[in-house]
């Protein structure tokens, strides 16, 4: 998948974006909130590229003004019943970009691309006390739909979180009430 966003490129990860990558992966608080520790060493950030290269569900967020890479997004297989019409998202990206609408444009893409593609639902999650991301979520137009918990294998402990979820039929109205603010 290689989408495009008036900001951003969305594609599959490349060697070359080792320092783009390590930068926001490295933030303190930035890897807490999606449920892995924050990189300490490049080595670690080398790593999780690798395995992100090889992975195609992992999309880095190509910045177009400078050709950086601020952060990613996963389009993950339904982990609750397997379903092939249902899809979960997750996203982070480098703090020195948040509050400026990007993430919001590039889960808009993701969403559009993906409903026109066959999927019927797609669900978001985010740690309780991860305000920034419940807000994205929300202000893209999921629907809340329980509270529940999230073990962290990589930080050992388990969160209290928000479940979101997405129907195809809700995006299409999305979809016009965007074009028409265009």
């Amino acid at each position: 998948m290689r989408l495009e966003t008036d900001r951003t490129m969305l594609r599959n990860f490349e060697d070359k974006d080792l320092e783009d990558f390590y930068e926001y992966c490295s933030q303190k608080g930035i890897g807490e909130m999606a449920g892995w520790k924050h990189h300490k060493n490049i080595l670690i950030s080398k790593k999780v590229l690798e395995r992100n290269i090889k992975n195609n569900n992992i999309f880095a967020i190509e910045y177009k003004e400078n050709n950086k890479v601020i952060g990613h997004v996963t389009v993950n297989k339904d982990s609750e019943n397997g379903r092939a019409d249902t899809k979960e998202l997750g996203f982070v990206l480098n703090r020195n970009y948040h509050n400026q609408g990007i993430m919001t444009e590039v889960i808009y893409r993701v969403l559009d691309y993906l409903f026109s593609n066959g999927i019927e639902y797609i669900y978001a999650c985010c740690f309780q006390n991860n305000k920034a991301s419940k807000r994205v979520i929300e202000k893209c137009g999921f629907s809340f739909e329980q509270e529940s918990s999230f073990y962290s294998i990589f930080l050992n402990k388990s969160f209290k979180s928000y479940e979101y979820l997405y129907c195809k039929n809700n995006w299409l109205l999305k979809k016009k009430e965007i074009e028409t603010i265009k």
